[in-house]
């Protein structure tokens, strides 16, 4: 992408910024209502974006006597049932963090199991997202996925390329950190003028590197499931400010009731955002005791 283009991009329609000054999709979803949270801030009308690193699947087999195959097949059925949830909660953009760049680690036999499910998946979910106003985008790297897999993820993306009620992102071999130098390295093969790269532009050039058609806003809200305390290099990039809950349910146990109290919990905090919370005068609070 040469630099004419790279900023041709930038100013799409499409592409907006958050107060950060990341860049975000241009709202289509003009009669959502525009939330508030716990210090008044507006919500974006696009909605929340919730991260989930979906853990506890293995653990949840083990517990159980099962192989961990079963407890990644289990997991599968609890992304459906957050998927159909995720909508009505005000969530716009839903990244599920499914295989990270590392977990080629495992055994052979459990990488093979997971990439087959993904592919089920893929294949037969795309039409209900459709139906559903859902698009569909993968993120991370494509170069060491097998054809089959890599031909159920651009039939899901094409199909549901039209939708617009929610943007579902799955991180299949995904990094952060991969991530964020693929976008550096863009950013000197496109010779992007130094005073140029700002966060607005490297933040589409993070969203080049994952071959995600439209750019999310930063994320709100990251959950994970079982009960570990950990980032495991997800979405680094984009959790600057996002508010985190560890919860202790395993993943194939996680529902809809789980998502909508991490939401509730989230709407309770206070997003500073590096500011302090504003604090009334001396003569102000006189004024106001004098009412009382």
């Amino acid at each position: 992408m040469s630099q004419s283009n790279l900023h041709e991009k930038l100013r799409h329609p499409r592409f907006g910024t958050t107060r950060h000054g990341n860049a975000r999709p241009a709202p289509t979803l003009a009669d959502e209502p525009v939330l508030s949270d716990a210090n008044g801030t507006p919500e974006s009308p696009l909605g929340l974006h919730v991260a989930i690193i979906m853990d506890g699947n293995g653990r949840w087999a083990c517990l159980r006597g099962l192989p961990r195959v079963a407890g990644h097949r289990e997991g599968a059925q609890a992304v459906r049932r957050i998927v159909a949830a995720a909508p009505d909660l005000g969530i716009g953009t839903l990244t599920l963090f499914a295989f990270s760049g590392d977990n080629w680690q495992r055994p052979g036999a459990e990488v093979a199991a997971l990439m087959r499910i993904f592919g089920d998946y893929l294949s037969h979910e795309a039409d209900a997202c459709a139906a559903r106003g859902i698009q569909v985008n993968v993120i991370g790297r494509r170069d060491r996925l097998d054809t089959c897999l890599l031909a159920a993820v651009e039939s899901a993306e094409s199909a549901t390329a039209g939708g617009e009620r929610m943007h579902l992102r799955i991180a299949i071999d995904y990094s952060a950190r991969d991530a964020i130098v693929a976008a550096a390295r863009l950013a000197s093969r496109n010779r992007v003028p130094a005073d140029e790269l700002t966060r607005e532009t490297f933040s589409s050039l993070v969203a080049d590197a994952n071959h995600v058609r439209r750019p999310a806003p930063d994320v709100d809200l990251l959950v994970r499931s079982g009960g570990e305390r950990r980032l495991s290099d997800c979405l680094l990039w984009e959790i600057a400010y996002a508010e985190i809950i560890f919860s202790e349910r395993m993943w194939p146990d996680f529902t809809g009731a789980d998502l909508e109290a991490a939401i509730a919990e989230f709407r309770r905090r206070e997003r500073r955002y590096g500011r302090i919370p504003e604090v009334a005068e001396p003569d102000e609070r006189n004024a106001v005791g004098s009412r009382q």
